[in-house]
């Protein structure tokens, strides 16, 4: 029966008189673990990131925009062709199932103006009911309400970017501004949504949309909006939502069953599910990239132990002599391997958890470590030891006591 303390005890001597040599064996599967640890915390972190982002952005939601048109044969993109009204929006809430809110929304680029400073941002017309499915919070002041639509009030409401460079450190409420050569008083300014990618979700203004129409910015098409979005009750109800809102709008433009939609909508939770997929696949194909390098690391793990075959031939030999059995040379060749893959395990879990603090601290990227990652690294690092090792276990217990001590 092997004596497994004993066997055990002998693998650390066997480690211990060989410092050196340990220490740069274990060092591939501390930098192999150390980079898996990087990498998964990396890619938690980004998916985390994302879904903040889409959370930021409102869930539940459809966007419906106007068809692309066509000029000389060429499709100019989507909203280029002006299709869909206030009318529409209104029939929209009144009509389809499973609806919480609609706003119609209209928008461009315009300069802004206070005193000496300008600054060049998106000034989107809209109703109140836009700030509730974009999750926009006041933070001073008040939104948007109903009568300003209906008195196309010249106000605005101001995202924290806007307020900054246009303002500075003066308190905007109830400041006078110039959208486009327009004055318009600021009665609110928005809480920081942060970036989303290169969008900054701070850097625009709200006015009313009816405002924004008539003396803004000015149309050829009166009662039309660039887009419509519209927030479903619950993610099962948005798909009844789309359903009825492309019926709705079939009938309202009189499209017929042959006839291509006027009309295009998009619902957030497709474009969600491909982020996060591609987010999730950026994560693995990170994870499998740092996992090479625990290959490396058992490799080497390998290549040091059939060394140490090897040079310890002789002691092979003479621990067979006096009783050894090849399960026990085994044996303790494979715990040596065990415990070199381990403990540079270990070192390495708590070197990528460091390294994984300072790139959160520098606030270069956003990193999340999970006990998931560490324990799948320990385990890997642990797997990538014993397969490794056996090899040159297997070869010592076969070795043969006279041959071994009559080695040189």
């Amino acid at each position: 029966m092997i004596d497994f303390k004993s066997t055990l005890k002998m693998a650390v001597i066997s480690l211990k008189i060989n410092k050196m040599r340990s220490i740069l064996t274990s060092l591939g599967i501390i930098i192999g673990v150390s980079a898996v640890i990087i990498m998964l915390a990396i890619g938690t972190g980004a998916r985390e990131k994302v879904q903040k982002d889409m959370e930021s952005m409102g869930s539940n939601i459809l966007t419906i925009r106007s068809a692309s048109a066509k000029s000389g044969g060429v499709r100019m993109g989507a909203g280029t062709r002006p299709t869909l009204t206030l009318k529409d929006a209104a029939a929209i809430k009144k009509s389809a199932r499973g609806v919480s809110a609609v706003a119609s929304v209209s928008s461009e680029a315009k300069q802004l103006t206070y005193a000496n400073q300008n600054w060049s941002t998106s000034v989107y017309g809209t109703d109140p009911e836009y700030f509730y499915i974009k999750n926009y919070e006041v933070d001073l002041g008040r939104g948007l309400i109903h009568e300003d639509n209906k008195n196309s009030a010249k106000v605005a409401v101001i995202g924290s970017t806007v307020a900054t460079e246009l303002f500075g450190d003066l308190d905007p409420i109830g400041r006078i501004m110039r959208v486009g050569g327009i004055p318009f008083k600021v009665v609110g300014t928005l809480k920081s949504k942060g970036s989303m990618g290169p969008m900054d979700q701070d850097d625009l203004i709200f006015i009313p949309i009816t405002t924004a129409q008539k003396k803004v910015f000015g149309t050829s098409f009166p009662g039309t909006v660039s887009m419509i979005v519209v927030k479903g009750d619950n993610p099962e109800d948005v798909s009844i939502a789309e359903e009825d809102i492309t019926e709705l709008l079939k009938l309202r433009h009189r499209i017929g069953k042959n006839q291509d939609n006027d009309f295009e909508i998009r619902n957030s939770a497709e474009f969600q599910e491909k982020m996060k997929s591609t987010v999730q696949t950026f994560a693995i194909l990170l994870a499998s990239i740092a996992s090479v390098s625990l290959l490396v690391g058992g490799i080497g793990i390998m290549n040091i132990m059939l060394v140490s075959v090897t040079e310890r031939t002789k002691e092979i030999g003479i621990r067979m002599a006096i009783g050894a059995k090849p399960s026990d040379i085994r044996i303790q060749f494979l715990i040596e391997s065990f415990l070199l893959s381990i403990i540079g395990g270990l070192i390495g879990v708590a070197t990528g958890i460091i390294c994984s603090e300072i790139v959160h601290l520098t606030g270069v990227m956003t990193v999340s470590i999970s006990m998931f990652s560490i324990l799948l690294s320990l385990g890997f690092s642990g797997f990538i030891g014993v397969s490794f090792g056996y090899y040159p276990a297997y070869k010592a217990s076969l070795l043969n006591p006279i041959d071994a001590l009559r080695y040189e």
